[in-house]
């Protein structure tokens, strides 16, 4: 998935670099058409901070470095939210259910990102749509996570 989205970004005119970063706080950044992101971190983290830097290419303008502007903080969110839906989407989750996966740890082998963002996503969707959501004839909860197919 992750080379998927270096090629998204390719697509788009942006450059996807890996650096050493000397805060270990900061694992990613979008400016001017190049994304950087630690190449000190997990695969798993790289490809949640890559999916979040894409994000900000195509929800956010300007620098929104300071976090205490309400302003910045939504444009932060609303990347986060274009990561989760690329990265955990319904459709991903009931994939992931129809290929056998059947706790969070799973999932996170599955496809490949940390079980910290799946939370964050889960959480994210539960604020969307409540406790569950039907998709075609499955339908999926959020908590506890589960799927169930309607036959």
């Amino acid at each position: 998935m992750y080379e998927e989205l270096v090629k998204e970004a390719e697509k788009e005119n942006i450059e996807v670099v890996e650096i050493a970063f000397r805060s270990k706080k900061i694992k990613g950044l979008y400016s001017d058409g190049v994304i950087a992101t630690n190449k000190n971190m997990s695969d798993k983290d790289k490809l949640v901070t890559l999916a979040e830097e894409i994000g900000h290419y195509y929800t956010s303008y300007g620098d929104i470095l300071d976090q205490t502007d309400i302003v910045n903080r939504k444009q932060e969110r609303q990347a986060r939210i274009w990561a989760y839906k690329k990265l955990i989407g319904i459709t991903n989750l009931i994939n992931a259910y129809e290929a056998g996966v059947q706790n969070r740890y799973e999932l996170s082998e599955y496809l490949g990102i940390t079980e910290e963002f799946i939370e964050e996503a889960l959480d994210y969707y539960k604020q969307l749509y409540g406790l569950y959501v039907t998709l075609d004839n499955y339908v999926v909860y959020f908590e506890p996570l589960g799927i169930m197919k309607i036959l």
